[in-house]
C-alpha cells in the first residue's frame, strides 16, 4: 500500500485527486478475487471521473465475486513531478496498490491526443512500455473505447484491445483471467493471449504482421497465430434495456467535468451524419423504456445527491418517448429540486413544449449544432436540417425565455469553400435577428464553436485528406473578421491539434515510434492547450522520418488496404464508400431508423435489431 506524505499533497493543485476514499468506492481484498483489474484513464481525474463508461467497467467488474476493479488516472504534471521525486509509483484510489501488482491494466481509449499519457502512465507504474519486453510478472495491458477501432499507432503497447461495447466483453474478459490464474496461468502470457484471442471483439496485435507497398501505403495485415481472425468484429449488446447500469457511481471529492447524474437514453444513432465515427461505431438505435430510466434516476438521486439528471446519448432529442420521460423526471423530482438537462439538441428535434419542461426546476444553456453554415455543405455531410429548423428552434427557445444559444460549427469539411465559411457568420447574425423578432430588442447571446474537421476511420469520410493546418487557420482567421458585433462570441480549436488527432487516427503501425520519441522528449497531456508543443512532435517525426502529411492530408483511393480493415464495426466498407460518392455528390440519405433500410450491414451482420419505443404522447 501507497502512502503519500502530506507535504506532497501540500505542494500540488487540487489534491483531492488523489486521496481516494471517496463515497460509494469499491474496495475489495485483493486476496480473496482471481482477476484485479486497475481501470486506467489516461486524463487528469475530472475527466475521467465523468466519463460513463469507465463507470459502467467498474459496476460490472466489481459485481462479480471472483474480480475487482479499481481506479487510476494519470496524474497532473505537479503530481508527477512530485511522484517521481519520491519514487512513487503510479497506484489506485481504492487501495493504493501500485497499478504494476494488478493482474490487468485497462487503458480508456477516447481521443487519440492522449496516447502520450498512456506511455506516461505505464513508465510511472514501472511497466515496460513495449507489450514486446513484458514479462510474466507483468500486467496484461488492455484497452477499449472508440479510438480501438484503429489500434494500430498503439499496436506496439497493448497487449490486446476490445472492440466495442463494454458490458459482456468485460466479463468474458474477467471470466478468462480468472480461468486462467486458477488452472496456474498454462502457457504464460501468450498462452493468455492465446485465450484472449478467442473471445469475440478482441484483437490481439501481436497476432497480426503488417507488410507495406513500396510507395509507404499499407498491403497487409494479416494474422501470423491460428487463435487470430482474419478480421476483429465489435461486440454489440442487443438488449439495452437489461444491461447493467451504474446506479452508484463513485462520487468525488472536488468539482468534475460533468458533476451531474448521467442517464443514457439509448445508444447509437442512425442519422448517418458522414462526419461522424460515433454513429458508426454504436449503430443501431437501442432505446431504453421510459419507466426503466425513471427506475434508473429514482436510485441515482437517492445514492448520489446530485441535483442535475443530464439525458445523454449520441443525440438525446432523438428519443422516440423524451417529451413523456422528461415530464415523468420533472414530476418525480421537481420537489427535490432536482433538474433536466439536455446537453446538446438537434435542430430539427427541439419543440417549446419541451423547453418549456426543461426550464420548470433550472434553466440552463442550450446548445445546437449546424456543423455546416449553408444548406450545400449540410447536405454533403447528411446533417439532414435546414435553415428554417434553425430558426424555429431559436425562436422557440427565445419565446421559452432564454436569451443565448450556442452554435457549434466544423472547417475544413469536403467540398467546403468560402461561402460555406460566410454562411457560419451569417447563421448567427441571423439568431441576433431573431431575438429581436421574438423579443423586440437587442440583448441576444451567441456564442459560435467552431473546430477543424478530422477524418475517421469506419466513415464515410475515411478516404478524404484533411485541410492543411495553414488553410484551416486561414478560414479561422476569415471568420473571425465576420464577426464584428460584440453579442456574438467567437472560439477555435488550435488547428495543429486537429492536425495531430488525424495523423492518428488515420495512421499505421509506423507511428508507435513516433508516439515513444515524442513522449521521451516530453508530450503529455496533448489535448491540454497549456502542455500541447507541437515543435516536440515535428521533432519526434523528423528524429523517426516518418511524415505525418502522408496520413492527414492525403487523400486514399477505394481501393488501398487501409489500417483499419481488419477490424470492424459491423458496418460495410461498400456502404461507406457509397455514402462518399453520395456526399461529394450533396445527396442526402435518409434515416434508416423510421425509414427504408440503407443495407449498412450491421443489423444483418451482428443480428441486432433497432428498438424504438416510439411516442406515446
Amino acid at each position: 500500500m501507497i502512502k503519500i506524505p502530506p507535504a506532497v499533497l501540500s505542494r500540488v493543485a487540487k489534491p483531492a485527486r488523489y486521496t481516494g476514499h471517496e463515497q460509494n468506492c469499491v474496495v475489495k481484498d485483493s486476496s480473496r478475487v482471481d482477476a484485479a483489474f486497475a481501470l486506467a484513464f489516461p486524463d487528469v481525474y475530472e475527466v475521467g471521473m465523468s466519463h460513463l463508461g469507465l463507470k459502467i467497467l467498474y459496476h460490472i467488474i466489481n459485481r462479480r465475486s471472483d474480480a475487482a476493479a479499481e481506479r487510476v488516472y494519470a496524474p497532473w504534471p505537479d503530481m508527477e513531478a512530485e511522484m517521481r521525486a519520491a519514487g512513487i509509483p503510479l497506484h489506485t484510489m481504492e487501495s493504493f496498490r501500485p497499478v504494476a501488482e494488478f493482474d490487468v491494466v485497462g487503458f480508456t481509449l477516447q481521443y487519440e491526443l492522449s496516447y502520450t499519457n498512456i506511455l506516461n502512465m505505464l513508465d510511472l507504474a514501472g511497466i515496460p512500455l513495449k507489450s514486446a519486453d513484458r514479462g510474466e510478472q507483468h500486467p496484461l495491458v488492455i484497452a477499449g473505447g472508440p479510438c480501438a477501432f484503429n489500434a494500430e499507432p498503439l499496436a506496439d503497447f497493448i497487449d490486446f484491445f476490445v472492440l466495442g461495447e463494454s458490458e459482456e466483453a468485460v466479463d468474458d474478459v474477467a471470466a478468462a483471467v480468472a480461468d486462467w490464474k486458477r488452472a496456474g496461468k498454462p502457457g504464460g502470457r501468450r498462452g493468455f493471449l492465446a485465450r484472449a484471442a478467442a473471445i469475440p471483439g478482441v484483437y490481439v496485435p501481436a497476432f497480426y504482421d503488417a507488410a507495406y507497398n513500396a510507395d509507404g501505403t499499407l498491403a497487409a495485415v494479416t494474422a501470423n497465430h491460428p487463435a487470430a481472425a482474419p478480421v476483429v468484429t465489435k461486440r454489440i449488446v442487443a438488449d439495452l434495456e437489461h444491461a447493467p447500469y451504474p446506479t452508484k457511481p463513485v462520487l468525488p471529492y472536488l468539482e468534475i467535468v460533468h458533476d451531474r447524474i448521467m442517464l443514457e437514453l439509448f445508444r447509437g444513432c442512425t442519422r448517418g451524419c458522414r462526419f461522424c465515427q460515433a454513429g458508426v461505431l454504436y449503430r443501431p438505435v437501442r432505446e431504453r423504456k421510459p419507466e426503466t430510466l425513471l427506475r434508473l434516476a429514482q436510485e441515482l438521486v437517492d445514492s448520489t445527491g446530485y441535483s442535475e439528471i443530464s439525458l445523454t446519448s449520441l443525440s438525446s432529442a432523438d428519443y422516440s418517448c423524451l417529451k413523456d420521460t422528461v415530464g415523468l423526471l420533472i414530476d418525480r423530482f421537481k420537489d427535490q429540486g432536482v433538474s433536466v438537462s439536455l446537453p446538446s439538441l438537434r435542430i430539427d428535434s427541439f419543440s417549446i413544449e419541451l423547453a418549456q419542461e426543461v426550464q420548470k426546476v433550472r434553466k440552463s444553456g442550450l446548445t445546437f449544432a449546424p456543423e455546416a453554415g449553408t444548406q450545400r455543405l449540410r447536405d454533403v455531410i447528411n446533417k439532414g436540417v435546414t435553415e428554417k429548423d434553425l430558426e424555429e428552434a431559436v425562436g422557440a427557445a427565445f419565446r421559452a425565455g432564454w436569451s443565448g444559444v450556442k452554435l457549434y460549427f466544423m472547417i475544413g469539411l469536403p467540398t467546403e469553400t468560402d461561402d460555406d465559411i460566410r454562411g457560419i457568420a451569417a447563421l448567427a447574425y441571423r439568431v441576433l435577428d431573431i431575438y429581436r423578432e421574438v423579443k423586440g430588442k437587442r440583448g441576444a447571446r451567441v456564442s459560435v464553436s467552431v473546430s477543424s474537421f478530422v477524418p475517421k476511420p469506419h466513415t464515410p469520410f475515411q478516404w478524404y485528406g484533411q485541410d492543411a493546418v495553414a488553410e484551416l487557420e486561414r478560414k479561422q482567421q476569415l471568420l473571425k473578421s465576420l464577426f464584428k458585433d460584440r453579442s456574438i462570441s467567437f472560439s477555435w480549436h488550435d488547428a495543429h491539434v486537429s492536425f495531430l488527432e488525424a495523423v492518428f487516427a488515420r495512421g499505421d503501425r509506423r507511428l508507435g515510434e513516433v508516439l515513444l520519441a515524442a513522449w521521451r522528449r516530453g508530450a503529455k497531456f496533448d489535448g491540454w492547450s497549456e502542455y500541447f508543443k507541437f515543435t516536440v512532435w515535428q521533432d519526434a517525426f523528423n528524429e523517426t522520418g516518418v511524415d505525418p502529411h502522408f496520413y492527414a492530408g492525403r487523400e486514399r483511393t477505394a481501393d488501398e488496404v487501409l489500417p483499419w480493415d481488419h477490424l470492424s464495426a459491423g458496418v460495410d466498407k461498400s456502404f461507406l464508400e457509397r455514402e462518399y460518392r453520395q456526399a461529394l455528390a450533396a445527396d442526402p440519405t435518409p434515416d434508416c431508423r423510421r425509414g427504408d433500410c440503407r443495407v449498412c450491414g450491421v443489423c444483418q451482420g451482428l443480428g441486432v435489431d433497432i428498438i424504438d419505443w416510439g411516442t406515446s404522447s
